[in-house]
């Protein structure tokens, strides 16, 4: 069964229903000598999908970072809807490529660690996490340690604990690299239908330039060393983002736009 298929759960988006606006504010990030971003200036409307692509090094990950609290911003700022982020900000989820799961921990476990840092109640926080493990697809499953399951469900157990603290914000790194093909193509839709039913703002780093044109309403293209925005491509793409789109002329011409940006000779120079 898919998500698509499943029980709508208000679980994903809580009283804050279609998620909170993003600024990176002219941020660079600089680690000692080195700048791995400079003068980043990207807004992200309320529930929009907004796509981050560039080749390797042009800072992706670092601005996610910056954005989930977990780094600070050597110039520049990064809000979240108006207010300042500094440490981790409430309401704001991250998954990443290589599931960043607790192997010592259960399915039910990993899923409802960030509800025990916040103190829940445990009746809630067990409902709240068999909602989400049925969500994703992984009933029958709560026992089960990481290393007993495939990539997908990993991954899969990865986006239900994301989804836990009702994100007003989910940021994407690379969420399916990790995957082998047809997975990463499954949990792609998947993904999209679940965001088609529960709009909440997203913000999705990915190197694969056909994923940064299903996902995004907006593809951010950095360029440099370090990264800078080079342009914004709005992708006029209809709705639902399914398996037709993707076939589609339309997704072919931006798919081909985007790439040529990213892969024209001077992507990997110093900006």
């Amino acid at each position: 069964m898919s998500l698509h298929d499943r029980r709508k759960a208000p679980t994903l988006t809580g009283p804050a229903r279609g998620g909170a606006a993003v600024t990176i504010d002219d941020v660079t990030m600089r680690f000692g000598d080195r700048v791995a971003a400079s003068n980043i200036r990207v807004d992200v409307a309320p529930g929009e999908i907004v796509s981050v692509v560039g080749p390797s090094g042009c800072g992706k990950t670092t601005l996610l970072r910056a954005v989930a609290g977990l780094l600070t911003p050597s110039e520049g700022s990064v809000q979240v809807d108006g207010e300042t982020v500094d440490g981790t900000p409430e309401g704001v989820g991250m998954v990443f490529q290589h599931f960043g799961l607790f192997p010592w921990k259960t399915v039910e476990a990993n899923v409802a660690y960030p509800l025990r840092l916040r103190g829940l109640p445990k009746e809630e926080i067990a409902a709240r996490t068999r909602e989400l493990v049925a969500m994703v697809g992984l009933s029958g499953f709560e026992k089960s340690y990481p290393h007993q399951l495939s990539g997908g469900m990993q991954q899969r157990t990865g986006l239900a604990r994301a989804l836990a603290v009702r994100p007003r914000v989910l940021l994407m790194d690379e969420p399916f690299g990790a995957l082998d093909a047809q997975t990463a193509e499954v949990l792609r839709f998947e993904l999209l239908r679940m965001w088609e039913e529960h709009p909440i703002t997203m913000l999705f780093v990915t190197h694969s330039i056909d994923e940064a044109v299903l996902f995004g309403d907006r593809v951010v293209v950095l360029k440099g060393r370090p990264g800078r925005v080079h342009e914004v491509i709005d992708v006029a793409l209809p709705h639902p983002r399914d398996r037709a789109v993707a076939r589609s002329e339309q997704f072919a011409a931006l798919r081909e736009r985007v790439w040529s940006l990213v892969m024209s000779p001077d992507a990997g120079q110093a900006g």
